[in-house]
């Protein structure tokens, strides 16, 4: 079974149940891999609270990693319309969850996305499925953010784009300095929100409404 099929045969079971069929096997390479950590760890994969910990962190990490097998075409589809509008778009506040690549520990956190119409508009969806698709691989925040910047900006070919994410990682949280509020802010700026200083300050406003 190919990765791709995988995720959809995943998606399938996310929706209905987390649970472990009796007797699965999903991917045995990647459950052997995983039961050689929990052993490398000091537990034992046949401990009875463990014995399906393989199979499911095979699902989890294909989910958690879903972004690799999907491209910006797929999802944006025919959701990009004709439209003679060129006021400010903004989607606030769209959650997001990803996996550090240093640690592949999580970071997640909140993503405002942002852009200036040139006669082309796209469905609200499919911002937040944008974002998505680049969160659900191995990251780093920087890359995250100018990643969603580029695709919207290729997708649309608007005046401009801007991107602002929040937040707050593990690595930092749970090892290294432990520090557990701090928030991590990246920006990427694209045509007028980085030459027009007026349009970025009217971002801003808007989000902090």
């Amino acid at each position: 079974m190919t990765r791709q099929e995988k995720q959809f045969a995943l998606n399938g079971r996310y929706a209905v149940s987390l649970d472990a069929e009796a007797d699965e096997v999903y991917d045995a390479d990647f459950e052997d891999l995983v039961r050689r950590m929990l052993v490398r760890v000091g537990e034992s994969p046949e401990r009875e609270g463990l014995q399906r910990t393989p199979l499911r962190v095979a699902k989890a990490m294909d989910f958690l990693t879903s972004g690799y097998d999907s491209k910006v075409e797929d999802v944006v589809r025919d959701a990009v319309f004709d439209e003679p509008c060129e006021e400010m778009v903004l989607i606030r506040d769209i959650e997001f969850y990803s996996l550090c690549e240093h640690h592949m520990l999580p970071f997640f956190g909140r993503a405002h996305v942002a852009y200036l119409p040139k006669g082309k508009i796209i469905g609200l969806s499919k911002m937040a499925r944008i974002v998505d698709l680049f969160a659900r691989r191995l990251q780093v925040q920087e890359r995250l953010t100018n990643q969603v910047a580029d695709a919207l900006m290729e997708i649309l070919q608007p005046h401009g784009v801007a991107i602002i994410m929040e937040a707050s990682h593990f690595c930092m949280m749970m090892r290294g300095v432990q520090k557990q509020n701090s928030m991590t802010v990246t920006s990427a700026m694209r045509g007028t929100f980085k030459t027009n200083p007026t349009s970025r300050a009217e971002l801003m406003n808007l989000i902090k409404v």
